[in-house]
């Protein structure tokens, strides 16, 4: 009974919701593109001619994001190069490279240095986040794990003066977290875009340039 009645609620704060509205609206696949672009708006991330890639894009409205920011080359397509990696299929976006699969295993990464070309990427974008548990100590390991990868993921491909976002979440673990983001980067910054629901603890941390780059 209460999990019918947790259900309705956040259906009706789904349904009610002005983002849910404005990404409908707007043809983003989800309302998470307006916490990309709020973030963008105020750290100016996205510039035309970066590499950006977006770790655990499906279903894609962080991609979809980037793509506009990057249009407007004359005779269509975009001014950069666009990469997403997820474990789960994603419909097609123009102009994004998609690559299905566990960005660690050899067929993912010989397929990612396909397109990097040689090139190191801009911006790295993870919107991932593993399925919580409710067990606080279990799901910051988990979480953890998850920004660890990311983390790695940016000292193998990403230019030494790039920057990586993550989502986070603000609990058990979060301090952590931080003192392992200000270890790898020179600047780190916290960001709780008004897109993120009020009732989520949800955070997202900036790291610009690697201390240590590879």
């Amino acid at each position: 009974m209460a999990k019918n009645k947790l259900n309705k609620n956040w259906l009706h704060d789904h349904i009610n919701d002005p983002y849910v509205k404005l990404a409908q609206k707007e043809g983003y696949r989800a309302r998470a593109a307006y916490k990309l672009k709020e973030i963008d708006e105020s750290e100016h991330l996205i510039k035309p001619g970066q590499v950006i890639v977006d770790l655990g894009c499906t279903p894609g409205s962080w991609s979809q994001y980037v793509r506009n920011k990057l249009a407007g080359k004359a005779g269509g397509g975009i001014h950069g190069t666009i990469i997403g990696l997820d474990m789960l299929p994603m419909e097609p976006i123009a102009d994004v490279h998609f690559i299905l699969g566990d960005f660690r295993e050899e067929e993912s990464f010989k397929q990612l240095e396909e397109v990097l070309a040689g090139r190191k990427v801009d911006l790295v974008l993870s919107d991932m986040a593993p399925n919580l548990s409710g067990i606080a100590v279990a799901d910051a390991a988990r979480i953890e794990h998850i920004i660890d990868l990311a983390i790695e993921f940016s000292h193998a491909h990403m230019k030494p003066n790039g920057s990586l976002l993550v989502k986070c979440f603000n609990g058990t673990g979060y301090s952590q977290l931080i003192e392992n983001f200000r270890n790898e980067f020179k600047i780190v910054t916290q960001k709780k875009p008004k897109a993120s629901r009020d009732k989520s603890s949800e955070i997202f941390l900036l790291g610009k340039t690697l201390k240590n780059p590879s």
